[in-house]
């Protein structure tokens, strides 16, 4: 054989070696189960898993350049480390969203012959099912595997044909987020299957293969979609068009409690990458409360050319280790709080020293950060609103409904708030995001309503709106928009003048991608009327109801909740609780108003269940029987305030002579201090336990 045939021969052979080590390997086509230890996370997983980690073998050749792998991953809400050969080539991305996932895979850490991939949780073992799977293997850059085809967006508003700051969202047929070759810029904040765009235009390679295309702006706007099969080489455009649906006219969205991974230094969102996402889910007025910083987001959101469509304010989360406390307007750069002092008075001292500061919001009080938990029931006692230290909450807000951090129970932080009303401690109810992230938890998506000129989100008048939240005129949502009016004219925040009955006018919201099913309105936090809801298919109102009301006995507070089943579709998924109570959840969506006082007594203020509960006691104080009987004329918040300050002056809930007592005593009374009794057992056994 002479020299240039075998030369020619070895060529040909290194050819055939390379097209053979070109293609892309399958390691598994399928979803696998995993919990590392513990019982399942949720019911909705089986009660074993069917791994605890994954192990494959599998067979290929050396990767002689950088190659990708690509997987499929599924409610991850813990540290999984991906590791092949040995080498830990990352972890799984922390989201609970059904997505595709990449890594990158050094030169050579492939080797001829079988190959080991492990999936395995690492960290303290705390349950965390997940699925995993349909891995395969490229041997090439991800951006090079997943450039079948390209792929042009347009989102335009349906009224004015302009372009408009968007969320994008591709799935394939599987339902799954889909990688995509699109990165991050100055106008477009992307993860998989997400593409959050400032000027309503962008474009991506995917690979060949059947996709769905999203396009929506937030909870008040429509959802526009597409379906769009690419084959290799395919060159395709999508133009959505997506519709204003929710009216909120009148109201400014806000989004109380907003994070960056730049200022944070946890979740994934660049100070970029948030300002993109606060103009395409159409937040207009954005607090940053960055851990213990003040950072202004006007100069970036002003580069990145979407100012126009919010006025952001400098706040600050102040991160303590006995509780974290959103606060706001705070001069950019000017003195902090001081996160490290030990007690709340200390706290709330310096925080009311900070120059500008109008608000101050109690955050997720029933989560538990160092070890403490505002509104458990070692601390707090959540039917009279009493701090069993006898701390004193001196915050003027509350958060409600944290989307980042929902409840297993929707109603718990409502019941808590309503608490506090009756012991006379004055907060306006708060919807938030505490988004750390591009779309793990979407910024916005439980956002407050603060009563305010909506004309120009550029133009907001900060020192009014923040008066108005102080004020408590809010309407909080997550899916849905509900207002009410009291006698026709009196809404969240206003007294309403002694009147005889009382005429409730209420309205329920929500785009057409959400449901309605129940309304539900609450006197002094009880329960008066409820309504099953036929909710209309299209976006706006879903349903609208006037209710009479008899004349309260005394001067209470009305406060209206819708609710329908949660969404589950990719571009608004709701996510579950990072600190459940049960493995079983049921995600709700949910549209409430402020509390609006009603004067029944004809005083000119609001006068709270404790303050009637204090002057009867001090009317009777030497009388229990009197006492007992004259609480047939109030209702069961009044009853509780009863329970708590006869307690405060040596009388157990469980006495005998008190319990002889309530046998001959109205109804109302009797459930009230039953509830009182075993709510407060069950603190005590809390605090003799912890």
């Amino acid at each position: 054989m002479n020299l240039r045939l075998l030369l020619t021969l070895m060529i040909s052979l290194v050819i055939i070696e390379n097209v053979i080590a070109s293609e892309p390997v399958v390691i598994t086509s399928k979803m696998t189960h995993l919990r590392s230890s513990g019982d399942r996370e949720w019911t909705t997983f089986p009660e074993l898993a069917e791994q605890q980690e994954l192990s494959l073998s599998f067979q290929a050749e050396v990767n002689p350049t950088e190659g990708a792998l690509l997987l499929r991953q599924h409610d991850v809400k813990l540290s999984w480390n991906v590791e092949l050969n040995g080498t830990v080539l990352g972890k799984l991305s922390r989201d609970g969203n059904d997505q595709q996932y990449s890594l990158s895979v050094p030169p050579k850490t492939l080797k001829k012959g079988k190959n080991q991939l492990r999936i395995f949780q690492v960290g303290k073992p705390t349950p965390d099912d997940i699925r995993v799977g349909e891995i395969v293997f490229y041997p090439e850059t991800i951006q090079k595997a997943l450039s079948d085809a390209k792929l042009a967006i347009e989102v335009v508003d349906g009224q004015s044909g302009k372009h408009i700051p968007s969320k994008i969202t591709i799935v394939n047929e599987a339902g799954t987020l889909v990688a995509t070759t699109a990165l991050s810029n100055d106008r477009r904040a992307v993860r998989s299957g997400v593409i959050y765009v400032s000027d309503g235009k962008t474009e991506c390679d995917l690979p060949a293969g059947a996709y769905t295309v999203y396009a929506g702006r937030g909870f008040e706007y429509g959802i526009d979609h597409q379906k769009v099969k690419l084959n290799a080489g395919d060159h395709e455009q999508v133009r959505l068009k997506i519709n204003h649906e929710v009216d909120t006219a009148g109201y400014v969205s806000c989004d109380t409690h907003v994070h960056t991974l730049t200022h944070s230094g946890h979740g994934d969102s660049s100070m970029e990458e948030r300002m993109l996402t606060l103009a395409g889910e159409q937040i207009e007025f954005p607090i940053a409360t960055d851990h213990n910083k003040q950072i202004s987001y006007e100069s970036l959101s002003r580069k990145l050319k979407v100012r126009p469509y919010f006025t952001p304010v400098v706040g600050n989360e102040v991160t303590t280790r006995i509780g974290h406390f959103n606060v706001f307007p705070l001069p950019e750069g000017g003195p902090v709080p001081d996160y490290k002092l030990k007690t709340w008075d200390q706290i709330f001292k310096s925080i009311y020293e900070t120059p500008q500061m109008k608000v101050v919001i109690l955050n997720h009080a029933r989560d538990l950060h160092s070890n403490y938990r505002p509104f458990g029931p070692r601390n707090h006692l959540s039917q009279t609103g009493e701090n069993l230290e006898g701390w004193r909450l001196q915050a003027n807000a509350m958060e409600i409904i944290n989307s980042g951090a929902t409840q297993t129970d929707v109603m718990q932080l409502y019941h808590d708030w309503f608490g506090l009303l009756n012991r006379g401690v004055f907060l306006t109810p708060v919807g938030c995001s505490d988004s750390h992230d591009v779309c793990r938890y979407i910024v916005g998506q439980a956002r407050t309503y603060i009563q305010a000129d909506d004309q120009d989100p550029s133009q907001i008048d900060v020192s009014q709106t923040v008066q108005n939240f102080v004020d408590g005129k809010v309407l909080l949502s997550y899916g849905l928009f509900t207002r009410i009016k009291v006698n026709s004219q009196y809404g969240p925040g206003d007294l309403v003048p002694q009147s005889k009955d009382l005429e409730v006018s209420l309205t329920v919201s929500g785009p057409s991608w959400v449901t309605a099913d129940q309304i539900s309105l609450y006197a002094n936090g009880q329960l008066i009327r409820r309504e099953d809801i036929k909710s209309k298919k299209q976006g706006g109102v879903k349903w609208t109801g006037n209710w009479r009301i008899k004349k309260p006995l005394h001067d209470c507070h009305l406060v209206a909740i819708a609710t329908g089943p949660g969404v589950v579709a990719p571009y608004w998924p709701l996510a579950k609780p990072y600190q459940p109570d049960s493995p079983k959840f049921e995600s709700q969506v949910v549209g409430s108003t402020g509390a609006v006082w009603i004067d029944a007594d004809g005083n000119g203020k609001r006068t709270p269940a404790y303050a009637y509960a204090q002057k009867l006691v001090i009317r009777h104080a030497n009388d229990n029987k009197s006492l007992i009987e004259s609480l047939s004329h109030y209702d069961r918040a009044v009853v509780f305030q009863v329970a708590s300050l006869l307690k405060a002056r040596g009388v157990s809930p469980f006495d005998s002579l008190l319990t002889k007592l309530l046998q001959d005593a109205a109804s109302q009374v009797q459930i009230g201090f039953a509830i009182y009794a075993e709510a407060w057992r069950a603190s005590q056994i809390a605090r003799n336990t912890q």
